[in-house]
């Protein structure tokens, strides 16, 4: 079967967004023009370009009085702009446009999980082209993180090869080493993370690529199971449930960052103080979490989390205050061991 050809039919915002900023400065430049002619040189058919004029009807400046919106007059099959509401030139980006739109595209390039990276590195070229000196600068973007790392997990999926990593768990402050079978590679946040059926614990998990500290391809073909999903991520990678423990934290003005950087379940005013609750994965991690934060956090709940936090803080406390031994040796002191051996 023979597919239709598309060329220039691409009906994507995007492709018509820059088609319409455009058009009006082109038909500008051209009154009276047919519009078979006109669709000839856009690369679009008859239909979407009098589709685009329709729409052009509607847009203008604020307003959007008879007298602010885009018009045009009809001749039988030509066309005339007769008021272009400001738009009588090519859109032209700036230096500094042109070259965040250079580098945006650079890094989603490198970005694992790409589903059509060569559309992508197309779009850059044409860019690249268009801009000329604008983006002579010499930019380079590279993922943080281990890019050797990445491009082996990502390997690992697209030959879809079982994986032995050795990984590290903050929260559980453990390293250990697991047989996974990975599903996607992806960016979260700026971070890379491979997503896996994990055979040790029976289920989907998600592990970040700077903290796997060693990682080989088995020869032995990745096998997911069919109730192996991947999560949806669009909210970040920590999704908290009514399962997770519950932490309430009195908080001074310094720690307010807590609330912009952590999903809260609770956020109250306490006169100069907020009563901030959030899940955490587990109370070894909120405990060095609070341990981390200055002298204006309270822990109110749970009280086991309060007690964890008051006992290594006064282990710290004490071992501060222990002397360190004096191990400076006496003056009168034999250090050749020779003493009565005369």
């Amino acid at each position: 079967m023979t597919r239709p050809s598309t060329r220039g039919g691409s009906r994507t915002s995007a492709d018509r967004l820059a088609r319409l900023l455009n058009l009006v400065p082109y038909l500008l430049a051209r009154p009276g023009i047919e519009i078979a002619e006109a669709a000839g040189d856009l690369g679009i058919t008859g239909r979407q370009l009098r589709e685009d004029l329709e729409l052009l009807w509607v847009c203008g400046l604020p307003g959007y009085g008879p007298g602010d919106l885009i018009d045009m007059a009809f001749d039988g099959d030509r066309v005339t702009i007769t008021y272009d509401a400001g738009i009588d030139r090519p859109l032209r980006l700036t230096q500094e446009e042109a070259l965040a739109l250079v580098v945006a595209l650079r890094m989603l390039a490198e970005t694992p999980g790409v589903a059509n990276r060569e559309a992508v590195e197309r779009a850059l070229a044409k860019i690249e082209n268009a801009a000329g000196d604008l983006v002579a600068a010499p930019v380079e973007v590279r993922l943080s993180g281990d890019s050797q790392r990445v491009e082996a997990l990502r390997a690992a999926v697209e030959g879809g090869r079982a994986l032995r990593i050795t990984y590290y768990t903050p929260a559980r402050d453990e390293t250990t080493e697991r047989v996974v079978d990975p599903l996607r590679v992806l960016m979260v946040g700026g971070r890379a993370y491979v997503e896996a059926w994990c055979r040790r614990a029976e289920a989907v998990r998600l592990f970040r690529a700077d903290r796997i500290d060693a990682v080989t391809e088995l020869a032995e073909p990745a096998v997911v199971p069919p109730q192996a999903q991947p999560h949806d991520l669009s909210g970040g990678v920590f999704r908290p449930s009514s399962d997770l423990p519950l932490i309430t934290l009195r908080i001074g003005r310094g720690e307010r960052w807590i609330t912009e950087y952590y999903p809260c379940e609770r956020v109250e005013a306490d006169g100069e103080q907020w009563l901030v609750s959030l899940r955490v994965t587990d109370l070894g991690w909120a405990r060095r979490f609070v341990l981390g934060l200055g002298p204006q956090v309270t822990v109110l709940a749970p009280v086991e989390l309060a007690e964890q936090v008051h006992a290594a803080a006064v282990a710290a406390l004490d071992a501060y205050a222990t002397p360190a031994p004096d191990l400076a040796v006496p003056r009168d002191a034999d250090p050749a061991g020779t003493a009565g051996s005369r």
